[in-house]
């Protein structure tokens, strides 16, 4: 592995182009700053240290044709490169056969849990860097959303600007269908279908995020089915108007019904009960993603399949399985 000082020590004064009119400032930045860790980059938003036409700009402000964005120097002390060869070869031939659908314009990939979606933040390298080293010759690979670490299942990857701003479009305007399957501890409310509550993110002084329900949070909002009952827990189908972070995991928080494999929300005593029968990460997949393909106008519906860990544990946990849990 190779390592270098950042060479990020100039101001960088960008013009936004047509191939980026109305994407997010922070996902304008990260395609010049992929080598900074993402807190930092917010960090310099915050601070007001990036200007679009020389005023303050927030995270979540578009960008336009036309508009200058001063990017200020970002020192970062050691950066790590991920060179040819550095990723396992295993992780690279997961992926690549993971891939659910894929042309010319866009791919959709069935994430494992556990790989973060792009470097940073004390991790080498996620699977956007995996992406870009099994297509070497694509040079727009974009993520178009994000899902947690922890979360596996369908992530839409971008290969051109125009199809990256066309997606987005979308998404801002509620036209992306995105369905999860998760396990949750105890029972699901009986006729608790629609959960509406905003939830508000903070920063946590170690970069990461914390997220609850406040009244001067964000609307957000999740429908919920039940689809089977488990011993000690249920299996939920979940439906998203919004996407906020943490969305699912808050809101079943909310009705008492906290994520199995939750390290952050969810019952500690309730989580290591469960992790001797092979579920030893966030019990949340997303199962389900539909969307009007930007160049041929189709409607396409992915499904990822459950991995193996997720498909044993509500086999041991169906009722109709004669495995146990210990309490």
């Amino acid at each position: 592995m190779k390592e270098q000082k950042a060479p990020l020590t100039k101001v960088q004064m960008v013009e936004v182009t047509s191939e980026d009119e109305g994407q997010r400032l922070d996902n304008f930045l990260m395609r010049f700053l992929r080598k900074v860790p993402k807190t930092l980059v917010y960090r310099i938003i915050r601070k007001g240290e990036v200007r679009v036409n020389k005023g303050r700009a927030k995270a979540s402000d578009r960008v336009h044709e036309g508009d200058m964005v001063r990017i200020p120097p970002v020192v970062v002390p050691e950066t790590k490169v991920v060179t040819e060869g550095e990723i396992p070869l295993g992780q690279l031939q997961r992926i690549e056969e993971n891939i659910l659908y894929e042309d010319n314009d866009l791919m959709v990939i069935n994430k494992p849990a556990g790989v973060a979606v792009h470097g940073g933040g004390g991790v080498d390298w996620g699977l956007i860097e995996v992406v870009r080293q099994l297509r070497p010759l694509a040079k727009r690979l974009e993520l178009v959303h994000r899902i947690d670490r922890d979360t596996s299942g369908c992530l839409l990857i971008s290969k051109k600007a125009s199809v990256l701003k066309a997606l987005q479009q979308q998404i801002r305007d509620n036209q992306f269908e995105k369905r999860y399957l998760a396990i949750v501890s105890g029972q699901w409310p009986k006729r608790k279908h629609k959960v509406d509550l905003p939830l508000k993110k903070e920063h946590l002084p170690d970069g990461g995020w914390h997220v609850s329900v406040a009244a001067d949070g964000k609307p957000s909002v999740s429908y919920f089915t039940l689809e089977q009952h488990l011993k000690g827990c249920d299996l939920v189908s979940v439906k998203l108007e919004t996407g906020r972070t943490h969305q699912i995991r808050v809101h079943a928080l909310s009705q008492g019904c906290a994520l199995l494999g939750d390290d952050k929300y969810g019952d500690r005593e309730f989580n290591k009960r469960y992790r001797p029968l092979g579920m030893k990460r966030l019990a949340l997949h997303a199962q389900f993603l539909g969307f009007t393909h930007p160049v041929t106008g189709q409607w396409m519906l992915l499904e990822a399949p459950l991995w193996p860990d997720f498909e044993k544990i509500i086999a041991v946990l169906s009722e109709n399985s004669t495995g146990r849990v210990e309490g």
